[in-house]
């Protein structure tokens, strides 16, 4: 089981880095779609078949079948080198990666520290303990994205009808 943990890894990982450098977006929104893929079976592989299912149903479906429609009706081709910026890029890039990697190093120095080991408690990964959670204790942040989904949907709507 822990060589299949490494292997779709390694697969999320390059494919992650592969929807970065991807010079069509059809390509990348693909390789997306594979790490979104890969990560639910590493939620699988952890014991979490609920998140898992979620993974697979409402991401590597619903929203990427949105993304290559969107993809599509912009009729988006090969994505060109910007003089600005990759001039831009070049000079924030390395201190937004430095600080990134500061952060991660401190997060994990925090979570495990000098004993290697994290002291996480089980979860109750069940449906029904994660609806009770959701609908129970977390009611409110539920209801405020419901709502921030669709402003955003009528949002969307607006600014894609035509003008007449």
């Amino acid at each position: 089981m822990e060589i299949l943990f490494y292997i779709f890894g390694i697969v999320a990982v390059v494919a992650a880095i592969s929807v970065v450098f991807q010079r069509t977006p059809v390509y990348s929104a693909l390789s997306l779609i594979v790490v979104l893929a890969a990560l639910a079976v590493i939620y699988l592989l952890l014991g979490a078949p609920f998140i898992a299912m979620v993974q697979v149903i409402v991401y590597a479906g619903a929203i990427m079948v949105l993304f290559v429609l969107v993809i599509m009706l912009l009729n988006a081709g090969h994505e060109g080198p910007s003089a600005h910026r990759a001039r831009f890029a070049r000079w924030l890039g390395p201190p937004l990666l430095l600080a990134f990697i500061v952060e991660f190093a401190v997060i994990v120095w925090k979570q495990y520290g000098l004993t290697g080991a994290a002291s996480a408690q089980p979860l109750d990964a069940s449906p029904a303990a994660i609806g009770r959670l959701l609908f129970q204790s977390y009611i409110l942040p539920f209801e405020v994205t419901s709502i921030l989904i669709l402003v955003a949907v009528l949002g969307a709507v607006v600014l894609a009808k035509k003008q007449v």
